[in-house]
């Protein structure tokens, strides 16, 4: 099964981001982007790849020890960014530490339960909104528009209160426009 640990924002959160990517998708050179669904928003907080069968008994175990080490706390999804010429983002405010805490505890659950992982990279909260559709697009799209336009956003507040891991269903192959499904296979509350 391909993994993720993740925090997912509640729906008032998620329309509240849906209003604004609406009107970023009316901006000139939009089509030039791949806009993700509003569905598979999340914060990833590790990444761990296929996950062997035999592996999930431990890693459940370590994400439920790790959710009951870190307190519920409170963000609101605000500003935004870009990787380069790739990727359009928006980010958060309040207790990103907490958030940044919770991230490296599971990315060390994974670790400990013997998902191979790539070398540790500093955590940085961001959940993406588009992505450029290829490298043809990368140089004719620019983001500056789009993280200009998540200057000012600042959504409502709301709290992080559980650790979930999440499956990844790739999309079909050759399939244009197709995107991964997300299915969330446990969730442990955070503080308990």
């Amino acid at each position: 099964m391909r993994l993720f640990a993740a925090v997912l924002p509640p729906d008032a959160a998620v329309a509240e981001l849906a209003a604004r990517v609406k009107t970023l998708q009316t901006l000139p050179g939009a089509d030039g982007l791949r806009w993700t669904e509003r569905e598979g928003w999340h914060f990833t907080l590790a990444f761990y790849g296929e996950v062997a069968e035999e592996v999930l008994p431990e890693l459940h175990t370590r994400l439920a020890r790790a959710a009951h080490r870190h307190h519920a706390h409170e963000l609101r999804l605000a500003g935004g960014g870009r990787f380069d010429d790739r990727v359009v983002w928006v980010g958060v405010d309040g207790d990103s530490e907490a958030l940044r805490r919770l991230a490296d505890s599971a990315e060390a659950g994974g670790r400990r339960a013997g998902v191979p992982m790539d070398r540790h990279r500093p955590y940085h909260p961001h959940l993406t909104i588009a992505r450029a559709r290829s490298s043809r697009h990368r140089s004719a799209t620019s983001l500056g528009p789009y993280v200009d336009g998540l200057t000012d956003f600042a959504g409502r507040e709301w709290t992080v209160g559980e650790l979930c891991l999440v499956r990844s269903h790739p999309p079909a192959p050759g399939v244009p426009g197709r995107q991964p499904r997300y299915e969330v296979v446990a969730a442990w509350p955070l503080g308990h």
